[in-house]
C-alpha cells in the first residue's frame, strides 16, 4: 500500500518468499525495505490484546462487506467520508445543544441581573427599616418578659388564691347545703395558709401577711358557716333509728381544728339524742314497740325482777346504741380525747332517763318485794352497773350513779330483812323439838339463806363482788341462827344441848356445803359440831361409867402417879373389887333400858 495515493499495492508472494530465502547479503536489503518492516510489524502485531483495533475492525465489518480491488481501495475514502459524515451529525446535533445552552445562559444572565435587583432592593430596605428591626426585637423580647411574667403570676394566684367558683362554695348561704367540694374548698384554704409561710421567708412578705390574713378570715367564715350546717343537722336527729351522713361525719373531722365549735356540735348533738333517748324510754314503758311488740314495759310491774330488768334491758341496749351512733360520727376525727368526749356525751343523752328510772326502781325496791326478790335485784342492778360502765366507762356517771345508788338501796333493803329476820327469830324463840331435831324456824331460815344464794350463784355479777356478798349474807343469817339455837337450848342437859346443837349445825353445814365462797363458814361450823360432839361424848361416858360404878376406879386411875405406888394398893381397887366393877359395867351396858341413851 502506497502512503500517499492510499492505494494497496500487491506483492507477489513468491518474490516475497523468494526474498526472504535470499543469502546474507539480501537480508540487509530487505530490512530496510518498508513495506517489508510493515508487514513485519503486522504480522507481529496481537490482535487479541489490542481492544482498540478490535473495535475498529467491528466498526469497519458493519459497511466494508465486499472485500475487492476496487473497496480496498477506495476504503480510506469511505472511511474518511463516513468519519465526515459522523462530524457532520454530530455537529448538528451539538449545534441545537449549544443554542440550548445559549438560550439557558442568557436566562441564568436575567436571573442573575434580578437577583442583584432584588439584593440591591432588599438592601436598599434593610437600611431604611433598621431601627424598626431593632424596635421589633426589643418589643419581642420584652414580649416573652411579659409572657414570663403572666405565667409567674398565674402559678401565683393558682397557689396562693382561690377560684370563684371555690369562694361561691365557702361563702355559700347559711341555708345551703354542705357537700364534698366544700371540704375539697376548705382544704384548699388550709393548705394556702401554710404555703403562706415561705413567703414570710423571701422578700415578699407583705403579699404573703395579706394573704395569710385573708385566708384566715375565709378560714373563719367556712368553720362558721359549716359550723351552722352541722348544728341544724345535729338538730335533725330525733329519729330512734341515727342514721349518721358521710358529709356529717366530714364537717365533724373538720371542725376538729375549731375546738370549741367542735365541743358545741357535740353538745348540740347529745342535746338532741337525749331528748330522743327519753322520749323512747317512757314510750317503751307506756306504749310498747311498733305494732305493739315488744309489750309496754309497765305491764309486767307486777313481776318486779322482770320490770327492772326489762328498763336496764332498755338503757343498756339505747347507750350501746348511741355509743355506735358517736363513734360513727366521729370515726375520722384524729384529735386526742375522742373516746373522752364519746364517753361526755353518752352520760349526757343518758342523763335524762335518770329520773323515770330511778323512781320506778324505788317504787319496787321499798314495795319491799321479799329478801330473795331484793336480793336478785340488788344483783341485776349490780350486773348492768358492770356493763354499762364496760361500755361507755366511768364519764356516764348519772346514770351509773343512778343503778349504784338503787343497788345499794335494795341491798340496804335486803339486808334490813334479814335483819328484820333475825330479830323476830331472836324475838320468839323455839324450843327444841322433843327429838332434839332442827327447829322449823331454823329449817325456814336455811331456806330463806339456800333460795338467797341460790340465786346469787346463778347472778352475771364479778366473782370478786358477789364473794364479798356472801360473807356479808352469811354473816347477817348464820350469826343470828347460832345464836338462836344456843339460846333455845340454854335450858336442856348437857347431852342435849350437845344433841340440839350438833344436829343444827349439821343442817346449816349440809345447806352451806351446796355453794361457793362457803369454806371458812363450813370449817368453823365443822369445830362446833366436833366441839359438841366432844361433850356428848364425854357425858355419856360419865353417865355410863357412874351407872355402872366404875366412876371411883376411873377417876382415881386419872389421877394415880407412879411414885404413889401399885394401883392394887389402893382402897378398892384390888382385884377382887375391879372384877365386881366389871361385871356390874357388863351388866348395865347391854340392858335393853340403856339403848334409850342413844
Amino acid at each position: 500500500m502506497a502512503e500517499g495515493s492510499g492505494e494497496v499495492v500487491a506483492v507477489p508472494v513468491t518474490g516475497a518468499a523468494n526474498g526472504f530465502s535470499n543469502g546474507a547479503s539480501g537480508t540487509s536489503a530487505q530490512t530496510n525495505n518498508p513495506l517489508s518492516r510493515k508487514l513485519r510489524k503486522i504480522l507481529d502485531t496481537r490482535l487479541d490484546n489490542d481492544k482498540e483495533m478490535l473495535e475498529a475492525l467491528k466498526a469497519l465489518s458493519t459497511f466494508f462487506v465486499e472485500n475487492s480491488l476496487r473497496t480496498r481501495r477506495n476504503l480510506r475514502g469511505d472511511i474518511e467520508r463516513r468519519s465526515l459524515a459522523i462530524n457532520e451529525e454530530f455537529v448538528s446535533i451539538f449545534k441545537d445543544v449549544k443554542e440550548e445552552l445559549e438560550s439557558i445562559h442568557e436566562d441564568v444572565q436575567a436571573m442573575s441581573t434580578c437577583c442583584q435587583d432584588m439584593t440591591s432592593r432588599l438592601q436598599a430596605a434593610k437600611e431604611q427599616t433598621q431601627d424598626l428591626i431593632v424596635k421589633t426585637t426589643k418589643l419581642q423580647a420584652e414580649s416573652q418578659r411579659l409572657e414570663i411574667r403572666a405565667q409567674v403570676a398565674d402559678a401565683f394566684l393558682s397557689k396562693f388564691q382561690l377560684t370563684s367558683d371555690e369562694m361561691s362554695l365557702l361563702r355559700g348561704t347559711r341555708e345551703g347545703p354542705i357537700t364534698e367540694d366544700f371540704f375539697k374548698a376548705l382544704g384548699r384554704v388550709k393548705q394556702i395558709h401554710n404555703d403562706v409561710k415561705v413567703l414570710l421567708r423571701t422578700n415578699q412578705q407583705t403579699a404573703g401577711l395579706e394573704i395569710m390574713e385573708q385566708m384566715a378570715l375565709l378560714q373563719e367564715t367556712s368553720y362558721e358557716r359549716l359550723y351552722r350546717w352541722a348544728q341544724n343537722e345535729c338538730r335533725s336527729l330525733t329519729q330512734e333509728s341515727c342514721d349518721i351522713s358521710p358529709v356529717l361525719t366530714q364537717a365533724m373531722e373538720a371542725l376538729q381544728d375549731r375546738p370549741v365549735l367542735y365541743k358545741y356540735t357535740l353538745d348540740e348533738f347529745g342535746t338532741a339524742r337525749r331528748s330522743t333517748v327519753v322520749r323512747g324510754f317512757i314510750d317503751a314503758l307506756t306504749r310498747g314497740g311498733p305494732g305493739g311488740t315488744p309489750r309496754p314495759i309497765e305491764m309486767h310491774s307486777h313481776d318486779p325482777l322482770r320490770y327492772v330488768g326489762d328498763m336496764l334491758a332498755w338503757l343498756h341496749q339505747a347507750t350501746a346504741s348511741e355509743k355506735e351512733h358517736l363513734e360513727a360520727l366521729l370515726k375520722h376525727v384524729t384529735a386526742q380525747g375522742v373516746e373522752e368526749n364519746i364517753q361526755e356525751v353518752v352520760g349526757h343523752i343518758t342523763e335524762g332517763v335518770c329520773r323515770p328510772l330511778k323512781v320506778r326502781i324505788e317504787q319496787v325496791i321499798v314495795a319491799e318485794p321479799g329478801a330473795v326478790l331484793l336480793y336478785k335485784i340488788s344483783n341485776l342492778l349490780k350486773f348492768y352497773h358492770h356493763t354499762i360502765s364496760g361500755i361507755v366507762g366511768n364519764s356516764a356517771t348519772t346514770l351509773l350513779t343512778t343503778i349504784e345508788e338503787m343497788h345499794l338501796l335494795s341491798k340496804k333493803i335486803f339486808f334490813n330483812s334479814l335483819s328484820l329476820h333475825a330479830s323476830k327469830l331472836m324475838d320468839k324463840v323455839e324450843l327444841p323439838p322433843p327429838d332434839l331435831g332442827p327447829s322449823s324456824a331454823l329449817n325456814q331460815t336455811l331456806m330463806l339463806l339456800r333460795e338467797v344464794l341460790a340465786s346469787h350463784d346463778s347472778s352475771v355479777v364479778p366473782l370478786d363482788a358477789r364473794q364479798a356478798d356472801f360473807v356479808q349474807v352469811l354473816s347477817c343469817v348464820l350469826d343470828p341462827l347460832l345464836q338462836m339455837c344456843t339460846v333455845s337450848a340454854s335450858n336442856l342437859g348437857t347431852a342435849d344441848m350437845a344433841t340440839f346443837m350438833v344436829n343444827s349445825l349439821y343442817m346449816m353445814k349440809t345447806t352451806l356445803a351446796l355453794f361457793e365462797f362457803t369454806d371458812r363458814r363450813l370449817e368453823m361450823l365443822q369445830f362446833q359440831i366436833e366441839a359438841h360432839l366432844d361433850t356428848l361424848i364425854n357425858e355419856q361416858a360419865s353417865y355410863v361409867l357412874t351407872r355402872a360404878g366404875l366412876s371411883y376406879i376411873y377417876n382415881t386411875v386419872q389421877q394415880h402417879k407412879p411414885e404413889q405406888g401399885p394401883l392394887a394398893n389402893l382402897p378398892n381397887l384390888d382385884s377382887v373389887a375391879v372384877k365386881a366393877a366389871m361385871r356390874a359395867d357388863h351388866k348395865t351396858v347391854y340392858r335393853p333400858s340403856l339403848q334409850s341413851l342413844w
